[in-house]
C-alpha cells in the first residue's frame, strides 16, 4: 500500500498517541506493506509547521519524525497539477499521491476533490486491519 500523509495527520499523531493518525505513523518503518511517499515540498511543509510554537513539538520529537520520514519514505518529483483546490498549500500531496497511485491520508477531506485515493486515517486504518 502507498501513502502520502498530510501534515494534519502528522501532527495530530504526535500530539494524541491514542488516535488513527498515531496508528498511521507508527506503520512508517514498521510495516513492509506499506510505503509512505513523499517529495521535498511535503518535507519542508513538515519542517515547517512541526516547528510552530504554539504546537509545542520539542526539537527532538521533529529530527525523529522527519527522520522517519526520509528513511523509510519514497522520495518523488511529481508533476503538478491544474484541478481546482480549495487550498493551494494541499496541491502538493494531492500530486505527490496521484504521481505514486498512493492513497492521501488527510484529517481535512473537504480540502480535496472528491476521489476514492483521498480518505481519513481512521477508514486506511479499518482497511489495515482487515
Amino acid at each position: 500500500m502507498n501513502i502520502v500523509i498530510d501534515t494534519n495527520v502528522i501532527v495530530s499523531a504526535i500530539l494524541s498517541t491514542n488516535g488513527n493518525p498515531y496508528k498511521v505513523l507508527n506503520l512508517i518503518g514498521n510495516d513492509d506493506t506499506v510505503n509512505v511517499y513523499y517529495c521535498a515540498e511535503i518535507l519542508a511543509e513538515y519542517k515547517k509547521v512541526l516547528a510552530y510554537e504554539r504546537l509545542h513539538i520539542s526539537a527532538e520529537t521533529q529530527r525523529d519524525i522527519l527522520d522517519t520520514i526520509e528513511k523509510f519514505g519514497i522520495l518523488i518529483e511529481p508533476t503538478v497539477s491544474d484541478i481546482p483546490m480549495i487550498d493551494e498549500t494541499d496541491r502538493i500531496f494531492y500530486d505527490t499521491a496521484k504521481a505514486a497511485e498512493a492513497t492521501l491520508l488527510t484529517g481535512n477531506i473537504k480540502h480535496y476533490p472528491a476521489e476514492p485515493f483521498i480518505m481519513l486515517p481512521a477508514d486506511f486504518i479499518k482497511n489495515v486491519e482487515l
